[in-house]
């Protein structure tokens, strides 16, 4: 566990609504010299406000170590389960022929829908503009939200949504895929063709990149992302990791002393995958595919990779 002390840094006391009106000053000169005409600057950064709360929700992250079966009842509930079920039958057609097009399974498009935003209901209600320049002046990850910045003006100059609609979670992350503003540039999709990436109220906009990052990152319709094991009694789990030199065959885990669940021995199928223990070798142990490792760069935690294949599954099932 992670413990973290609260001290009262005198940089802290530096960041005032001063030094901030001074940093937008500066940030719009870096604009204009990247060929952003100034009637633009002006309109879109007229309302840009120092917010220090964004900065104290990122200064003060919890790190309350917690289980990832209390992570899967708090993420993946029965009633979340029940709703992306619905909802996976309510918009089947679009998410089939989006899924056909960009080689993703639907219900893993949903899982993310419903693992980022609760299905768009919780899309977060920052201004993204501010959020992501009081991020940048603070300083601790000024080249990160920067460039964060620069791409939301991009954003906005391509008329995507409008500067009073740019809303986001305190980070910066926005709509219902909950992209961060480079992601939107690499992946959003106006999948109507109306002309706008509309990931805040387009479901198809919102299914299609939601798809097209997974495509564009690696994934493969054709399995699936994981399973969870066992071990057979003297194995410790010892090769464990997403470390590419143990994503080795099914038969090496089973070899090793890896088994199904059930304690049945593992598919007779040459696939590659990766252990994990996310709580150790006495929590839930899983061997993971090429899709986890998919996953893992949409977001580095297991524990919300496994969330999404856990929901994924249970849409499968229809329960």
């Amino acid at each position: 566990m992670v413990y973290f002390i609260s001290f009262h840094f005198a940089w802290a006391e530096e960041k005032t609504e001063a030094g901030f009106k001074s940093y937008l000053t500066q940030l719009k000169q870096e604009a204009t010299a990247k060929g952003y005409e100034n009637a633009f600057l002006e309109n879109v950064m007229a309302n840009i406000q120092f917010r220090p709360t964004v900065v104290k929700s990122d200064r003060n992250q919890p790190e309350k170590k917690i289980t990832l079966d209390t992570y899967l009842a708090t993420r993946v509930p029965d009633w979340k389960v029940k709703q992306a079920v619905e909802l996976y039958q309510k918009n089947q057609a679009l998410l089939e022929e989006i899924g056909k097009k960009y080689g993703v399974q639907p219900r893993f498009i949903v899982a993310l829908w419903g693992n980022e935003s609760n299905f768009g209901k919780i899309q977060g209600k920052f201004d993204v503009l501010s959020a992501l320049t009081s991020l940048a002046y603070e300083g601790r990850r000024e080249t990160l939200f920067k460039k964060q910045f620069f791409a939301a003006l991009e954003i906005l100059q391509e008329g995507h949504t409008t500067v009073e609609s740019f809303k986001g979670s305190w980070a910066g992350a926005m709509g219902q895929s909950q992209f961060m503003p480079t992601s939107f540039l690499a992946y959003a999709v106006d999948y109507d063709g109306d002309g706008k990436k509309d990931i805040w109220n387009n479901q198809a906009d919102v299914f299609a990149s939601i798809a097209h990052f997974l495509s564009s990152e690696g994934w493969d319709d054709q399995s699936t992302w994981g399973r969870q094991v066992v071990f057979r009694e003297g194995y410790a789990g010892t090769h464990a990791g997403l470390d590419k030199k143990e994503y080795v065959p099914l038969s090496t885990w089973q070899a090793r002393g890896v088994r199904r669940y059930n304690g049945n021995d593992l598919p007779d199928v040459n696939i590659p995958a990766s252990l994990i223990m996310p709580d150790g070798k006495d929590g839930r142990l899983y061997l993971v595919y090429n899709n986890f490792h998919t996953l893992m760069k949409w977001n580095r935690s297991s524990y919300f990779g496994i969330a999404v294949g856990y929901l994924s599954d249970r849409i499968k099932r229809g329960y």
